[in-house]
């Protein structure tokens, strides 16, 4: 039986020995091909287990079905860039088919760093099988057939060792990028002149000095300390040989620092008053800390039977899929993150990683954790905050799991009402059982504004704060503390007199929620009686419930992303009809406007693989992803045509910079409307990027309508990362370069008859409102929660001091010159 081996990149065959390294161009590693890539994607050449991923995230080695060992090797010297440009997409332990994505890699960027692009794809046990063909140099397509392999009836192995070692070596790696791929094939070339064999061994780990791929496999970094021993008859050459190899540094020698004498540790510094974090979820809270302290889950190693491993395990996973699937059947947040959660828990892959683990000798909790692990590390390595916030959904799933398992409960008791609750960090399925605590807000020393917790957070209306940081769990228990969500402050035991401001402050703002909810389902006009519609953005159906029961006079912004994110496979165009049905039905005769999938920069979709970026937020997201997938952006009009609303329906593109991007959607849009037999509803855009500004009324031309996106408008125009906590704290949307953008806006919509609305974080900031007004906009769009305090300031404002306020506000020198120009303005009219 023969193995293909097909291209794992598309590009250009190179034969080995045409090579500038002679560690594959002699065939130090085994027998192979090279190929120059033309794209930065690696993928499968085989079905088989992924047995080492480097460090440097460079190269991979896959066990193939059949017995082949391969070695593919990015580019000649990459593993001086450390990770660099690199992104892995597998860990060790997870199979793999032909053609699955292995790693991405940012091609110019490591050309220009590396030594050559050229990528081996070495045999690495080639003494059991023959290459049968080689082909000639020229183009490849990844995927196409490369090498046919023929075993040829040889096991080949690292070997035992022989029980009686009669030479042994201590030494340090002194290798600059610890040992990779041809220090490993130097040593193993090495070892093969000595009758001997030498094992290095490392952390509790061995391998045989003849098996590159074994030392490999050790992950070896600089300063690594290890030991060789020796048997056979020329133990003692062959051991003193290769430690004098490996302390030579083989052209890599960086010096092991002598370690500086132990110091005492530093004394604690005591805990400050005032912590400062990231605010997640707004609001003020006062109350008593609650520590949440968990502990780890103990599971030992190894188990004696697989098939009660496996049957325990089993039935811990059925406890957690009943409670996941309970949870499911509601709606809302907590229902979308439970079936979040179903869809991890019955992962075939992590399935099948698990069952190799248990094969293998494992318990049924070791296998458990160890299949998690191996798919949350592309997660910790992904520069992607939202990716890596997705590492709480991976863990949550371990836990629960492992506490079924040990016949524990996964949670602990609850706090009493009125706590806040500390944690370091906090599951999802923890705050779901904290549901009904009726605690008072939330802080954490990890995690992050968009993370499920975050959003369960939102859902009850619970002020929260993360990246507070480990002092947090300095914190005692019963201590007071005060959460002020919007300024990200935690202030710890707060003396009486701030604690009374506080009270006061958090009163008066009470009273005057309840009174704007009042009249919350009124129009709402200005005090000149100019109509002003105040909207909802939404995410769905429950919220939309939520809106019009809090006076929402339509949906400003629809975020159509809840349907497509924390899944395997994309929603189809019944499951997305099904959705939009819903909550055209809960608005009634509400106007309804319904953004396209905006994903790609800080909203990746696991089903949706995307090449490395340098910048996401400039890269393939938004219409420029709509277009690029027109499966995707067709699909998604279809199931919008198909919606039946008693109010109007308008579907506005996200990240829209130029006319041809409205006129191929308008084609589209209008051939599928001819096709269903309905009218094509108004076609408008979010203007979230300069060039729309500044062009307004050349695209108007084209798009019905305006929505400005205040968040990311605010991110290009100030270049500052609003997912970066380093700079986002300058970010403001009061800077008069933002509100000039939308002043452009404004101008340009009118000079074609077209209506301006804002739908980011800007329209729900007091500070903002009336400077927005003054400036022409019409429509605001906000959270539910902000819609009735966001009424109730607009109908004391006044349009034509409103007017005036926005021209002085853009001849100002910064944002906090506005800020102080809206506050004199609010304290005069009052």
């Amino acid at each position: 039986m023969t193995i293909t081996i097909c291209s794992p990149l598309s590009g250009w065959v190179t034969p080995l020995p045409e090579l500038p390294d002679p560690v594959f161009a002699e065939k130090m590693l085994g027998d192979g091909i090279a190929i120059d890539p033309a794209e930065g994607r690696l993928v499968a050449p085989v079905d088989g287990v992924v047995s080492t991923v480097h460090s440097a995230k460079h190269a991979v080695t896959i066990d193939a079905d059949g017995g082949a060992v391969l070695l593919l090797h990015i580019g000649l010297e990459t593993v001086a860039l450390a990770g660099e440009g690199f992104i892995t997409h597998v860990a060790p332990g997870q199979r793999v088919a032909t053609g699955d994505l292995l790693v991405t890699f940012d091609l110019d960027a490591v050309a220009r760093r590396a030594r050559s692009l050229v990528t081996p794809l070495v045999i690495t046990n080639g003494d059991a099988f023959e290459i049968m063909s080689f082909p000639s140099a020229g183009p490849i397509s990844a995927g196409e057939p490369l090498l046919v392999l023929r075993p040829m009836g040889v096991a080949v192995g690292s070997g035992g060792m022989p029980a009686a070692i009669t030479a042994t070596r201590e030494i340090r790696l002194p290798l600059a990028h610890g040992l990779h791929a041809r220090p490993a094939a130097r040593l193993a070339a090495a070892a093969a002149q000595f009758d001997a064999q030498v094992e290095l061994n490392a952390d509790g780990r061995s391998a045989s000095t003849r098996s590159p791929v074994a030392m490999l496999a050790l992950a070896l970094s600089h300063g690594a300390s290890l030991r060789l021993q020796g048997s056979g008859p020329q133990a003692v050459e062959a051991v003193a040989a290769l430690a004098e190899l490996i302390e030579s540094g083989m052209g890599e020698l960086l010096p092991i620092p002598v370690a500086a004498p132990a110091l005492p540790p530093p004394p604690i510094a005591p805990l400050a008053p005032r912590l400062q974090g990231v605010g997640a979820v707004p609001g003020l809270a006062i109350g008593p800390a609650f520590v949440l302290r968990d502990t780890d889950i103990e599971v030992v190693e190894s188990a004696a039977d697989p098939v009660a491993e496996r049957s325990a395990l089993a039935a811990a996973k059925a406890v957690v899929r009943a409670e996941l699937t309970a949870n499911a059947g509601g709606e809302g947040p907590q229902a979308a993150i439970a079936t979040a959660h179903l869809a991890f828990i019955d992962d075939p892959a992590v399935a099948a990683a698990a069952d190799r683990a248990i094969d293998a000798g494992k318990s049924a909790g070791f296998a458990w954790r160890t299949a998690i692990a191996s798919f949350a590390e592309p997660l910790r390595q992904s520069h992607d905050r939202r990716f890596a916030e997705r590492l709480d959904d991976l863990r949550d799933i371990e836990r629960r799991v492992l506490a079924a398992l040990a016949g524990t409960v996964a949670t602990p008791a609850l706090p009493p009402p009125g706590a806040i609750l500390i944690a370091d960090e906090l599951f999802p399925s923890q705050l779901m059982a904290f549901a009904d605590a009726r605690l008072a807000g939330i802080a954490t020393g990890q995690g992050g504004a968009t993370s499920h917790v975050a959003i369960i957070a939102a859902g009850l209306d619970l002020p929260m704060i993360t990246a507070l940081g480990t002092d947090v769990l300095r914190i005692d228990d019963g201590t007071e503390l005060i959460l002020d969500a919007g300024a990200g402050e935690l202030l710890i035991a707060p003396d009486a007199a701030i604690l009374a401001q506080t009270h006061a402050r958090r009163a008066s703002r009470l009273a005057y929620r309840q009174a704007a909810q009042a009249r919350a389902h009124e129009d709402c006009r200005t005090a000149d009686g100019m109509r002003i519609e105040i909207a909802a953005n939404l995410g769905s159906v429950e919220e939309a419930r939520r809106a019009v029961a809090l006076g929402a006079e339509g949906c400003g912004l629809l975020r159509t992303e809840f349907l497509f994110l924390d899944r395997i496979n994309p929603p189809d165009e019944a499951e997305q009809h099904a959705a939009y049905q819903g909550i055209a039905d809960a608005l009634g005769d509400r106007p309804l406007i319904v953004r396209t999938l905006d994903i790609g920069a800080d909203k990746p979709a696991p089903w949706l693989p995307m090449a490395a970026e340098e910048n996401p937020a400039l890269g393939l997201r938004g219409i420029r992803l709509q277009l690029a997938r027109p499966d995707l952006l067709e699909t998604q009009l279809r199931a919008l045509l198909r919606v039946r609303s008693n109010g109007p329906l308008r579907i506005m593109l996200p990240m829209v910079a130029d006319r041809a991007e409205i006129r191929d959607t308008r084609v589209l849009l209008d051939r599928l409307a001819r096709e269903l037999g309905v009218e094509a509803p108004e076609l408008g855009i979010m203007v979230e990027t300069p060039a729309a500004a500044l062009m307004a009324a050349e695209l108007a031309a084209d798009a019905a309508f305006f929505s400005i996106g205040s968040n990311d408008l605010s991110q290009y125009a100030l270049a500052r990362d609003r997912t970066n906590p380093a700079v986002a704290a300058g970010l403001d949307g009061l800077h008069p370069a933002v509100l000039r953008l939308i002043a452009e806006t404004v101008k340009g919509a009118k000079a074609q008859g077209r209506w301006v609305g804002l739908c980011g974080g800007l329209a729900a900031v007091p500070d903002a409102v009336p400077v927005l007004l003054g400036l022409g906009v019409s429509e605001l769009s906000v959270s539910p929660t902000a819609i009735a305090e966001t009424k109730a300031l607009v109908r004391t404002l006044d349009l034509v001091g409103c007017r005036d306020l926005a021209i002085r506000a853009l001849a100002s020198p910064d944002a906090a010159a506005v800020r102080a120009l809206v506050q004199a303005s609010l304290e005069k009219a009052a």
